[in-house]
């Protein structure tokens, strides 16, 4: 997993509430298990018409934000169902953080686990957030996770909270695996003095 230090992007504006997980990525494209490939079928009922062709009203469409790594969103983000995918789908695209006032908790640690940093605000933090994104190509955000700040292009700043040992992950990209194999060496330290003490094991 990558590591999250601090990220200077752009700022895509989505203030939309109630986004579940099939609005993130239509049921449709849960057909595969690999990670890369998804970023094609995120938001698709919103960014694409029945023809396939583009929304240009989709906020993802327009020029200003077609590589924006950070998403600003209504409250209730990634509720519905547990799809590891939606995570999945939002990396693959590009956004390593979203920004809203609440999330589904599911959703929630997913993100975590995937290398997106997910930042809960205030109310009227994200509206000065959504105002500051749209900017369109001057909406730049500035995410540092150490300092845990969103600094937003006239200066201003915001603090987050974050649970202590899920920021640890993200700052060293450590998802699950990742964790186990920080303790190696006492994995093996312990099998070896097991085998030791238990021969016949």
């Amino acid at each position: 997993m990558d590591k999250f230090t601090t990220l200077t992007g752009i700022a895509a504006p989505y203030p939309v509430v109630n986004i579940d997980t099939d609005m993130i990525i239509p049921k449709d494209y849960l057909k595969t298990i690999k990670r890369t490939g998804l970023g094609s079928g995120l938001f698709a009922e919103a960014r694409f018409k029945e023809d396939g062709s583009e929304n240009p009203d989709f906020v993802l469409n327009k020029p200003a934000y077609r590589k924006a790594e950070i998403l600003v969103a209504g409250d209730n983000f990634g509720c519905g169902s547990s799809r590891e995918h939606a995570p999945w789908a939002l990396l693959d695209f590009g956004i390593r953080c979203v920004i809203s006032t609440s999330f589904a908790d599911i959703f929630y640690n997913n993100c975590f686990k995937n290398g997106i940093l997910p930042i809960v605000v205030k109310p009227e933090e994200l509206e000065k957030l959504l105002d500051d994104a749209s900017r369109g190509a001057n909406a730049t955000l500035t995410v540092d996770l150490a300092a845990q700040e969103i600094r937003g292009p006239d200066g201003g700043v915001i603090t987050f909270d974050i649970d202590a040992f899920k920021k640890h992950c993200l700052l060293n990209g450590l998802d699950d695996i990742g964790l186990t194999l920080e303790k190696a060496a006492s994995i093996d330290a312990f099998e070896k003095s097991t085998a030791a003490s238990r021969p016949w094991a």
